[in-house]
């Protein structure tokens, strides 16, 4: 029954945004904002039809018991202006460092996003947009519904802002129960000038029933041509316990 419910919320936002996307007509107005590399967005706020891009990107996280491998491969495009649409797959690799215990590999996720982008203003160098995530979890036998907002502003031109925020609420098909955390990564990027370069900082965090979860991950993103960028970024849990240092690495391709 959640599932039908959550199915008909995201049929009706990706339909509602198709309907006041088609309706506004010429080229429509878009802001540059820096996007995060670690939470990344569904496509640039914004979005004109026709924009294609393909992601690779990998997280590497070691303990003393095994290094976590986690892959991903997305790939985003724009069939309408303002309007992002993506699919992603995550794969984890887990290579374990004690006897007996074997090591594994799999198919993790798949995700599929929407977003759109409702209000855009090159004056204030604001863009705010909603979005709806679908998860597929194959490891844990559930799914996740992940309903965002988005608030992007552009200060002087090469500084960045940006806020991600909505609650993820996972069903267990097994025991039919569901657990909802509520997520907020924040984003402050300088971006060089004349370039497609940029450094800044990321803040995802997971408020839950167990307390507040902050990871801060700081980053660079070089462009090494008009199609191509590279960008690296350091995880730093800012709680104790298992947490471990991770690092992440994506490359982005536009088509």
């Amino acid at each position: 029954m959640i599932s039908c419910r959550f199915l008909f919320l995201f049929c009706s936002l990706f339909f509602s945004c198709v309907i006041l996307a088609q309706e506004k007509g010429g080229l429509p107005d878009k802001v540059h904002h820096a996007e995060p590399l670690y939470n990344d967005l569904v496509r640039d706020l914004g979005a004109r039809r026709g924009e294609k891009e393909f992601n690779l990107g990998a997280d590497i996280t070691r303990t003393s018991l095994k290094d976590d491998f986690g892959y991903l491969m997305e790939y985003e495009f724009a069939p309408i202006d303002r309007l992002g649409l993506e699919v992603e797959t995550d794969f984890a690799y887990a290579k374990s460092h004690i006897a007996n215990v074997p090591s594994t590999n799999q198919l993790e996720r798949l995700r599929l996003s929407s977003q759109y982008s409702f209000y855009v203003s090159k004056k204030k160098g604001t863009t705010l947009a909603v979005g709806y995530t679908q998860i597929f979890n194959f490891v844990n036998g559930g799914t996740a519904f992940n309903p965002f907002f988005i608030a992007a502003k552009n200060w002087y031109r090469h500084w960045h802002t940006l806020i991600y925020t909505g609650p993820d609420i996972a069903y267990q098909y097994g025991t039919s129960k569901t657990a909802m955390n509520w997520q907020i990564n924040t984003s402050f990027h300088y971006s060089v000038p004349n370039t497609e370069h940029f450094i800044g900082i990321e803040i995802n965090q997971e408020i839950s029933s167990a307390g507040i979860h902050t990871i801060l991950h700081p980053q660079i993103k070089l462009g090494l041509s008009k199609k191509m960028a590279i960008g690296m970024a350091i995880g730093l849990p800012m709680r104790g316990g298992g947490n471990r240092l991770s690092s992440f690495l994506r490359v982005i391709y536009q088509l």
